[in-house]
């Protein structure tokens, strides 16, 4: 484990070193107090410290108040090490934001002890974080697919259809549902189906851009929210993403499966200002008219309850951009 020493004394310093390097840490050394501040706020640096009471430009109590004050990632442990003995100094110090006091000279072997107690407190805390990141992780994201879940996909399409408002941008809605889904459950049973509905998702991240959405709307269906994509691309990719799809089976532990998807498409320049739900609602009937339509296709909404084929509406002399 990494540890910071920050001793102006150099004789104490070496021997600090060579101390720690016998007990397996990997050591780095600064000779004064603002060399050592300016250290541990950074992102890549120890998190461990043994810090010298009087240093130099800034003292130990200095360079503990400057870490807690400037810090804001990661725990540093920190030890003051001094020949103050008063209970009035070991207040100070523990005040200023050390986690210990260790009186010169010291024994190594207490030292190695409290480092000890030092990096127990700093695993807690490696803990806590992971704990916290998983628990957030669940929180937003669909637990099968790893995609977000519905209430931040949509959350997410809110946002993109008030920035795209503002800037004058255009967005595509594409609203996905894998064809005959049941059939596949009841042919190859539910785990088969996880299988399918993981690689669907995973084809779908696939065909999209890094900055575009996709997340599990509901069962079989899948949310994609294209951003900065004006019409005659959103177009071609909406298709691209369906052609995808079909083109190879999907080779699970209960055999291969054929899948292709239907979808409803929605043009966020066709249709102004309108609220979230009306919006979801109108790519939803587009859906629905693909399904009737013999399913594996893609229908446009447009204003006045019209639903366009894709496929006769792609320019054949726009090429599809990333």
């Amino acid at each position: 484990m990494k540890i910071l020493i920050a001793d102006d004394d150099a004789l104490s310093r070496r021997l600090l070193e060579k101390t720690l390097e016998n007990a397996g840490y990997e050591v780095t050394s600064v000779e004064n107090g603002r060399q050592a501040a300016e250290h541990l706020v950074r992102h890549d640096t120890p998190r461990l410290a043994l810090l010298d009471w009087m240093m130099p430009e800034l003292d130990g109590t200095g360079v503990c108040r400057e870490v807690r004050a400037r810090r804001d990632h990661g725990y540093v442990y920190m030890i003051l090490l001094t020949s103050k003995e008063s209970k009035e100094d070991m207040v100070i110090g523990l005040k200023s934001g050390a986690d210990d006091y260790l009186t010169k000279p010291f024994d190594a072997e207490e030292l190695k002890a409290r480092l000890r107690t030092g990096r127990r407190i700093l695993d807690l805390e490696d803990r806590l974080v992971e704990a916290r990141e998983q628990m957030r992780f669940k929180a937003t994201h669909d637990h099968l697919t790893a995609l977000w879940n519905r209430g931040v996909i949509t959350d997410l399409l809110h946002r993109e259809l008030v920035r795209s408002g503002r800037e004058q941008s255009s967005i595509a809605i594409l609203l996905c549902d894998i064809d005959h889904f049941k059939i596949v459950n009841d042919t190859f049973g539910h785990l088969t189906g996880d299988e399918v509905l993981k690689e669907v998702a995973h084809r779908f991240l696939s065909s999209v851009r890094s900055y575009d959405c996709v997340g599990r709307y509901g069962g079989e269906e899948f949310l994609i929210v294209l951003i900065n994509c004006e019409p005659p691309f959103a177009i071609m990719r909406a298709e691209q993403i369906r052609k995808t799809m079909a083109a190879h089976p999907i080779h699970t532990s209960g055999g291969s499966v054929k899948v292709t998807v239907s979808a409803g498409l929605l043009l966020s320049r066709d249709w102004g200002v309108r609220p979230l739900e009306y919006l979801l609602s109108e790519v939803d009937a587009a859906l629905y008219a693909a399904k009737s339509a013999g399913r594996n296709c893609i229908k446009l909404a447009k204003p006045g309850g019209q639903h366009e084929s894709i496929p006769l509406l792609v320019p054949q002399s726009v090429k599809l951009l990333n």
